[in-house]
């Protein structure tokens, strides 16, 4: 096949699509592309630990800020993850920025690749891309310019006793911090419907409301890092708006019970809907992305020695 057929666009704001196929088996790996808060690391205020007390799960704390524990996974699911990074390519995902991300500290070796700003940043090794970041910014030349959003966010929060901060994140989009319970109720809907005649996305996560270009993408990044690795299988997990592009790319892939997306009722065909919430569900995406290595594997193993590759 030439290379015209199986490379996938990785132009930022592009879907995945097919990852690149392998010459043959032995560059197959599988990707898992997850994100982070409310799908695989949970704030206290996120745990939703509605069991009795004997019965609540250990928790390993992955974050701290300022000094104090900030997000958590189950200490099941930090086995599990350790054991998985050995077997695949493993690509924390998230709309944090970089300064963000590195306060998590997920068990096991540290990923080689990172997402961050959404899809603005990819780390390798902990560093950022220049190159990526430099194909992101010519992609948002499309929409209209951040100053004009944050203008616009400013002007419409005006005198709301709700709006706590106003944030700009890596000079790539910008979100507010609100008081959920003062919220207006219309106002995330008209704010979406402002943005998307500008070609950016709107996104209500806990107490966040985040306002992103349209060409900024997850599933663009992690469409370069699986044509990077030679990755031919990959997998994602996700709660938000924010994740429904990266995980309509998936080959397959996990939606917890709480979050944006299952508020709202989204469905795809090839994405499992989970019953658990919180830091269960977490624990939930961890065994099935396990589950999913091992079937990998075994699929590698009854290919023989000689076609498996390093899964």
């Amino acid at each position: 096949m030439s290379t015209a057929d199986t490379t996938p666009d990785t132009t930022p704001g592009a879907t995945l699509g097919a990852v690149p196929e392998a010459a043959d088996d032995r560059t197959a790996v599988p990707l898992f592309a997850s994100d982070l808060d409310r799908t695989l690391i949970y704030s206290a205020a996120a745990l939703g630990l509605t069991m009795p007390d004997a019965e609540a799960p250990r928790l390993l704390c992955v974050e701290t800020y300022e000094s104090r524990p900030l997000s958590y996974m189950t200490e099941t699911a930090a086995q599990l993850l350790t054991r998985l990074a050995g077997h695949c390519v493993f690509v924390p995902t998230t709309t944090r920025t970089r300064e963000q991300y590195g306060r998590v500290r997920l068990p096991g070796a540290p990923s080689r690749y990172a997402v961050c700003a959404n899809g603005g940043h990819i780390l390798v090794d902990g560093e950022p891309d220049p190159d990526w970041h430099a194909q992101v910014r010519r992609s948002l030349s499309v929409c209209a310019p951040l100053d004009e959003v944050c203008e616009h966010l400013r002007r419409a929060a005006d005198g709301g006793d709700w709006v706590l901060k106003q944030r700009v994140a890596d000079e790539l989009f910008a979100y507010l911090v609100v008081d959920r319970g003062r919220l207006p109720d219309a106002w995330v809907k008209e704010l979406a419907e402002w943005a998307g005649a500008c070609g950016w996305t709107v996104s209500l996560q806990g107490r966040k409301i985040y306002a992103v270009p349209g060409p900024l993408t997850k599933s663009a990044a992690v469409a370069e890092i699986a044509r990077r690795t030679g990755a031919t299988h990959t997998y994602a997990a996700g709660d938000s708006l924010l994740d429904a592009d990266m995980l309509l790319a998936a080959g397959h892939g996990w939606l917890p019970g709480h979050g944006e997306l299952a508020d709202s009722g989204w469905r795809a065909g090839h994405i499992t809907a989970l019953h658990e919430r919180g830091v269960a569900a977490g624990e939930r995406i961890v065994r099935e992305m396990s589950a999913a290595a091992g079937a990998d594997r075994a699929h590698a193993d009854r290919a023989g020695p000689d076609r498996a590759g390093p899964v």
